[in-house]
């Protein structure tokens, strides 16, 4: 990857702020590690959360999608117990081995951090309980979503909000 890319990437976000998150770079000196803010979507039960991830660019980028991984303790079906993103369009590009994602639905370089971001919030609005990196919440959201699920959700948005600007 050109460093431009990424510069450009950083410096459009900066001019346009997204709603629902923001991003930097964790070192000033490494373009390639940035750190992410994202609000917990209104009417989720993520709401109130302010959740941090690392998004990690790969030197080609953007021909191969970059890695996220949250921070901030996370439940979710679609984020796996050590905070790794399991989401269809940060997943190598071309035909998926299993036959479950289309080539479309995977990484293509016409995404931004912008249309990585909008997809991870998504996920959080509407998890995907078919493709689970987290198998125990998975089956938590399905069968017992407004018991157990939504009080280990609500135990990670209290602490997110604790820990968020530390």
């Amino acid at each position: 990857m050109e460093d431009r890319n990424v510069g450009e990437a950083i410096s459009e976000l900066n001019k346009n702020p997204v709603e629902g998150f923001s991003a930097g770079l964790i070192d000033d000196n490494d373009l390639y590690r940035w750190e992410v803010l994202i609000i917990g979507p209104p009417d989720t039960l993520y709401e109130g959360g302010v959740f941090k991830a690392h998004l990690t660019f790969p030197k080609d980028y953007p021909l191969r999608p970059p890695k996220m991984k949250f921070i901030t303790e996370i439940w979710h079906p679609n984020v796996d117990k050590n905070g790794d993103v399991c989401i269809s369009i940060l997943h190598e590009p071309g035909e998926d081995k299993y036959g479950y994602e289309k080539p479309e639905e995977r990484w293509l370089p016409i995404h931004t951090v912008e249309t990585i971001m909008i997809s991870v919030i998504s996920m959080l609005a509407d998890p995907n309980g078919d493709s689970p990196a987290n198998v125990d919440a998975a089956k938590e959201w399905r069968e017992d979503r407004n018991g157990e699920f939504k009080r280990k959700v609500a135990r990670c948005v209290r602490k997110s909000q604790e820990t968020a600007f530390e």
